[in-house]
């Protein structure tokens, strides 16, 4: 893959093998930052899985980034009115279901009440492409309607290793504090080292990098 002359300059400006500490890593990336837009700072992180195997799990991180997310909530009667008094964008049950299949999708975070599943299930092909699908394991299939709001109000993610064993999370702006930036990246890694599973023998992560959306990864050192 060819890059671009903006991209070679900003290789030469640190030493790619080298595995610098969180915060060195963090405060390259605004140097090696080239873009006209303010880039999203993201960690990847490679992980000694088995094929059969995957972390997935939530977080919030300390320190929040992005607008707050449009929540809908599929929900009756005295859910749905929970959902309501606790910020939902919207609330529903079969005229949502309904609006969706029609194509709607101007929300960015579905959760339901685990007596909806039947129905909202048949969203499937639409809300699952697109990652949108309410999951227990997410927390987005709960009778706890409010605290699953407060959670994603406060900017709960969700991260999960792909097919190669890499995990990756947004974790800030280039523009932020760099402080901010590294409290949430070591807030990413000692989330994910936690998951480590029982059988795994030996380093269970086994690399660590971040990069900015147009600019080069930079090594982190993870111990």
């Amino acid at each position: 893959m060819k890059r671009g002359k903006k991209y070679q300059e900003a290789l030469k400006k640190y030493d790619k093998q080298k595995h610098y500490s969180v915060e060195e890593a963090v405060g390259l990336l605004k140097e090696l930052s080239y873009a006209k837009f303010d880039e999203t700072v993201e960690v990847s992180m490679r992980l000694n899985l088995k094929k059969s195997q995957n972390v997935r799990d939530t977080m919030v991180l300390p320190h929040q980034f992005t607008e707050e997310k449009k929540i809908l909530v599929f929900a009756k009667g005295e859910k749905a009115e929970e959902a309501k008094a606790a910020g939902a964008a919207f609330v529903g049950d079969d005229d949502l279901i309904e609006k969706i299949r029609g194509g709607w999708l101007d929300f960015d975070v579905a959760v339901a009440t685990p007596d909806m599943m039947k129905d909202v299930g048949r969203l499937g092909p639409i809300l699952g492409r697109r990652g949108l699908m309410p999951n227990p394991k997410t927390q987005t299939v709960t009778f706890d309607i409010q605290a699953a709001l407060a959670e994603l109000k406060k900017g709960r993610v969700e991260f999960r290793s792909d097919k190669t064993g890499v995990v990756h999370l947004p974790v800030g702006k280039v523009s932020m504090d760099p402080a901010q930036v590294s409290e949430n990246v070591k807030a990413f890694m000692d989330e994910v080292g936690k998951r480590k599973p029982a059988d795994i023998k030996g380093d269970f992560v086994k690399s660590v990098a971040v990069s900015s959306t147009m600019g080069p990864g930079v090594r982190v050192e993870y111990k």
